[in-house]
């Protein structure tokens, strides 16, 4: 059954959604999803566990009544509360503390909280959506996640796979972006993509999964909007934000500064790949940034064959002359074309 199918069978329930994916593969996106399609009338309200302080996120939850601690000089709702009959969607719950846990089981279970410094029930009509990028059952072995908060949370798990293994839901993402953002600007023209364009996306490794198609649509708007985009645009102009050449160096200094907040790559990252800078072995130092792991050997096949072909090619197919752009014997060279299966028809021995 795809996501899809998943998405739309679960969101009418009340029960709690357990979100697994990389990160940056569009978990929040599921749970809009979810909200969007269960027909609670509330707000969805998003929180993210890892970026709030562990003595802050209690208050932050809970809320607090006044007087509760120092600083407290009034009533404060919580994000419980304030999603009361909508949804909330605990992001990162694997680095939700161990003490605020068990509070949050006691919530799943009774419907119910009680603010920081408060004695009174307050009774909610509450869906919990929550997401993690880590190994909980892992953790729940490792003693740094409970056991029965994992088992109540894990009714209903969703698992998203990175972006580069969805396929066409590469292009549905994209149009679902484009439309989300036309309705945050609706006069602004919209953006086109040519097939070549969708082509070039599809192709892309997408190492920062959905959250780096956001920013890709956002560079979109900015340099394209009204415009059909190619698939050179996608590859000099989106991926790697190279200012296409019929801007002048006004308008090129306007656009870096408008996109100098968007994750990805920046300005001073790739001025040497613009200009046409082959990689260099420093380049893979951020490669575990972005992956789980590396297929070393067949990675490094890959780069012997793309650059012995392209020796090859730029000396007419003289293997003696290319062996001596690769700074390697001319016999290495061949033994090295026979192992990788380098056809000799295209080459003149």
């Amino acid at each position: 059954m795809d996501m899809k199918n998943l998405i739309e069978i679960v969101a009418p329930s009340i029960g709690p959604v357990l979100v697994y994916g990389p990160t940056g593969a569009g978990k929040e996106l599921v749970a809009e999803e979810i909200h969007t399609h269960s027909g609670r009338k509330g707000k969805l309200v998003a929180v993210n566990c890892a970026a709030i302080p562990s003595e802050l996120i209690e208050s932050e939850l809970f809320g607090y009544e006044k007087g509760a601690f120092t600083g407290a000089d009034k009533q404060r709702l919580g994000r419980f509360e304030i999603s009361h009959k909508g949804t909330l969607f605990l992001d990162e719950i694997g680095d939700m503390p161990l003490s605020l846990q068990s509070k949050l089981l006691r919530v799943l279970e009774n419907h119910s909280i009680q603010r920081v410094g408060g004695k009174d029930d307050v009774a909610l009509d509450l869906r919990i959506v929550c997401a993690t990028h880590k190994n909980l059952q892992t953790m729940v072995d490792s003693g740094t996640f409970r056991a029965d908060l994992f088992y109540r949370l894990n009714v209903f798990p969703i698992t998203v796979p990175s972006l580069k293994e969805r396929g066409d839901d590469i292009l549905e993402l994209l149009a679902m972006l484009l439309e989300k953002r036309r309705g945050q600007t609706p006069n602004v023209p919209l953006p086109t993509f040519s097939k070549n364009g969708t082509t070039e996306l599809l192709a892309y490794d997408w190492p920062g999964n959905v959250r780096e198609l956001r920013n890709v649509v956002e560079r979109a708007y900015i340099l394209f909007s009204g415009r059909e985009i190619s698939g050179q645009n996608v590859r000099e102009n989106l991926l790697t934000l190279q200012m296409p050449s019929s801007n002048s160096e006004e308008e090129n200094n306007a656009i870096w500064d408008a996109t100098s907040d968007l994750v990805g790559r920046s300005k001073d990252n790739i001025e040497h790949a613009v200009s046409g800078r082959p990689p260099q072995p420093q380049d893979y130092q951020v490669w575990f940034q972005h992956h789980n792991n590396i297929d070393l050997r067949g990675h490094l096949q890959d780069i012997e064959v793309v650059l012995i072909e392209a020796a090859l090619e730029v000396t007419n197919g003289m293997v003696s002359a290319a062996s001596d752009r690769l700074n390697i014997g001319r016999t290495t060279l061949i033994e090295k074309m026979k192992k990788l299966m380098i056809s000799k028809d295209k080459t003149l021995i």
